[in-house]
């Protein structure tokens, strides 16, 4: 499973069962750590996922940035409530990429913004694969 942790909404992506494809999965709207937390839980037992892979948000040189520092801290937080392998990886682009893509279908500005995340999680998860 891939996040794409967002202020407003979440990005989940999951991978097929030989981890050989990536696919969105479903945007959740960010009500808080422990509601994220909760619907992780649930998805992490319907789904039977055993490693999740949280994006990374450097800035475009790979330095640090405010996102990056919040991201450390959901990444401690899962690390301390979830009993599974977290691990993060490099996003950079993955929401330009995710956006270009959507382009590409023909979505429009609004229904784009419905579908970004997750199609954004799903980058994340296939660069993560490709690499492994």
């Amino acid at each position: 499973m891939a996040i794409d942790y967002g202020e407003k909404r979440i990005g989940i992506a999951l991978s097929d069962p030989l981890r050989m494809f990536a696919k969105p999965f479903k945007v959740l709207e960010n009500q808080g750590k422990q509601k994220f937390l909760s619907d992780l839980k649930t998805l992490i037992s319907q789904q039977t996922v055993s490693q999740i892979i949280l994006g990374y948000p450097l800035g475009e040189s790979g330095q640090e940035t405010k996102k990056t520092l919040e991201i450390i801290k959901v990444h401690k937080f899962l690390l301390n409530n979830l009993d599974i392998t977290i691990t993060l990886h490099d996003e950079r682009f993955s929401t330009v990429d995710a956006n270009n893509e959507l382009k590409k279908m023909g979505y429009n500005y609004i229904d784009a913004k419905k579908v970004i995340d997750m199609v954004a999680a799903s980058l994340i998860l296939k660069s993560y694969m490709e690499g492994h």
